[in-house]
């Protein structure tokens, strides 16, 4: 009797994958794929309107700093400590202002901050949801009372936005969420919306944003790149930008519009729903094992015969 080779137990394996891939097909199908919801709350922020003055960082350390355990950034060449001015985003920084130059009359700022998926990674690879995304604000929010520190968001987000505090005793992640408990609660609007002195960022609804951004671009075409970025983007974000500039040229990511927690929860709510795919590979092993069993057995009672 011949045994179970390695190679008979991989066409084992992969037909039983084949089948379970073809039994979830139709759930896979189903799934019809993003529905974006214009209702959201979000900002657009102008590159051309952008003086770089950094009110809207300073807004938005003063205003959410103790909330969000923030603190200030001192320069190197500042040794007084006089000015907050972070060089990036990190664990005491939301929002950040930086400028890209490539000649001396073509230049842009821009804002960093984070995107407000419509589809969040970060909230789908989080496994405590820590990282949550409210139904009716759109807001993609944090809650350091849940978060074990896996840092799986900095990871998953394509925007490279969620910061860890490493050098804080009890750290958490740092990450705007459209002051939610501060300014947001109290005056409907995000600090540095409320504070930039130049309009370069409005705050409203996603739907209005969208409005505002195309009545631009058709007003002015001649001003901007032809394009609002995060209307499509990674499907679809709530903070949206108009540059005058490419946006890969301000260090914003060239993604497609394909949200990527569609694709990977696409495969978990399907080979991995129930625990399908380790069930069976557990259950191949098994039949596999009890076989071989079988053939040792069967082959000792064959010798025990010849022996008589």
């Amino acid at each position: 009797m011949k045994k179970t080779s390695r190679r008979d137990f991989l066409k084992l394996a992969g037909a039983t994958g084949a089948g379970l891939l073809a039994c979830s097909a139709g759930n896979a199908l189903a799934n019809e794929g993003l529905q974006v919801n214009n209702e959201e709350l979000g900002m657009l922020y102008d590159a051309t309107k952008c003086v770089g003055c950094k009110a809207c960082m300073s807004a938005c350390k003063r205003v959410n700093s103790d909330y969000g355990s923030l603190s200030y950034e001192k320069a190197k060449f500042d040794e007084d400590g006089l000015w907050d001015a972070p060089s990036d985003l990190s664990g005491s920084t939301r929002t950040l202002i930086k400028l890209f130059k490539e000649s001396e009359k073509r230049w842009s700022y821009v804002k960093y901050s984070c995107m407000h998926c419509q589809k969040p990674s970060c909230v789908s690879v989080c496994p405590v949801s820590a990282m949550t995304k409210e139904k009716i604000s759109g807001i993609v929010d944090y809650n350091k009372n849940t978060c074990i520190g896996c840092r799986y968001c900095q990871i998953a987000c394509p925007y490279n936005i969620p910061k860890f505090q490493w050098e804080k005793a009890v750290p958490q992640i740092v990450k705007c969420d459209l002051c939610k408990a501060t300014n947001l609660r109290e005056k409907g609007i995000t600090a540095c919306a409320e504070t930039c002195p130049a309009g370069a960022i409005k705050f409203g609804k996603r739907k209005d944003l969208l409005e505002e951004a195309h009545q631009r671009l058709k007003d002015a075409p001649d001003k901007y790149v032809a394009h609002v970025y995060g209307e499509h983007e990674g499907g679809g974000t709530n903070h949206l930008y108009l540059a005058s500039m490419p946006f890969n040229k301000l260090g914003l990511p060239e993604i497609k519009p394909e949200a990527p927690a569609e694709f990977s929860e696409k495969i978990q709510h399907t080979i991995y729903k129930g625990f399908i795919a380790p069930v069976a590979l557990y259950s191949t092993l098994c039949f596999i094992a009890v076989k071989n069993m079988k053939k040792h057995q069967g082959h000792d009672d064959d010798h025990k015969k010849g022996d008589k």
